[in-house]
């Protein structure tokens, strides 16, 4: 791997979650780690971080811009090299990412970010279409619980439903240990 060939997506790591209903601080608490590690090992090895942040104009929730929470979240307000406003799940369809990393050329995507399976897995797949390598580390995205039919799924449940239906076809599943240790190895 080569790393002037990577970029990390820092997908919706943004005020505008904590606002929402299904917020659970403890899982919270358990992930900020890993994404700070994630996000510190990119900016020490000179790999691009793009922020991807999702908005709903109108909608007059968490996600609406005139609430204000269009904005990173405590702690991850770090430089980057550039920012993307979404309005879908994915970080490509509404936005020039897909130009801004085809100028660099940028091949392999690590993603990151908030929530594993809704935009941090539907841009993965979407990378994987467009032909980038796509690096998914589970462990520096954050979920919550859902219910459907009376049946709660804990956020284990749906990070490992995540990587089971990536793993092999959009995406290489790996941790934030591993991730940190690929790109150490490549820099020396």
């Amino acid at each position: 791997m080569i790393q002037s060939k990577t970029a990390l997506l820092l997908i919706d790591v943004q005020a505008s979650f904590p606002a929402r209903d299904y917020w659970v601080e403890s899982l919270a608490q358990a992930w900020r780690p890993k994404q700070r590690t994630v996000l510190n090992a990119a900016q020490a090895n000179s790999i691009p971080v793009i922020r991807i942040l999702h908005e709903e104009p109108g909608s007059q929730g968490a996600f609406d811009p005139e609430n204000g929470l269009i904005r990173p979240l405590d702690g991850f307000n770090d430089e980057v090299a550039v920012t993307y406003h979404k309005r879908v799940h994915n970080a490509f369809t509404d936005t020039s990412l897909e130009g801004w990393l085809r100028e660099r050329g940028i091949e392999r995507l690590a993603i990151s970010g908030i929530r594993t399976e809704q935009c941090c897995e539907t841009t993965a797949r979407v990378a994987s279409d467009l032909g980038f390598s796509v690096d998914f580390i589970s462990d520096a995205t954050l979920t919550f619980p859902m219910t459907r039919q009376g049946v709660t799924w804990s956020a284990d449940d749906i990070k490992a439903r995540t990587e089971l239906v990536l793993e092999g076809r959009f995406a290489r599943i790996i941790s934030t240990h591993d991730m940190i240790n690929e790109w150490q190895n490549t820099r020396e």
